[in-house]
């Protein structure tokens, strides 16, 4: 199994046990670039840059939603040194109360056994 393979497996499993912030402090580099694909509720940038934005990104999510569910589909591993996944989640936005489904296919790119690049593609309907 390739390093690529190792990493990608092992973000998936930690990710579907709800551990997504021990694999991006177990995984990502420190200079990795995160991209959503519009910019973010709170008024942040599409693309941030470091660590401590993937953290700030983390912890918004963790204080404005309630996950219900989740479900983590992949990894779809590419010939190169990517790797895709898909997430599914069931939540409640606190600020509104409102409840839905949000699907979203996350692509990472690694380099010398870190994620320095992730970008995040949405189905909106």
């Amino acid at each position: 199994m390739s390093d690529i393979a190792a990493i990608a497996n092992e973000l998936v499993a930690l990710c579907r046990e709800g551990r997504n912030g021990e694999a991006v402090e177990k995984f990502y580099a420190d200079n990795i670039v995160t991209v959503e694909s519009a910019n973010g509720p709170d008024n942040s940038a599409a693309e941030q840059h470091g660590i401590q934005a993937v953290r700030n990104k983390g912890q918004w999510w963790i204080d404005n939603n309630d996950v219900h569910s989740a479900v983590v589909n992949g990894p779809f591993i590419s010939a190169d040194n990517q790797f895709a996944v898909e997430y599914t989640y069931d939540t409640t936005f606190k600020p509104t109360g409102a409840r839905g489904t949000m699907h979203e296919m996350a692509l990472y790119t690694v380099e010398n056994g870190r994620i320095v690049h992730e970008h995040f593609f949405y189905n909106t309907h």
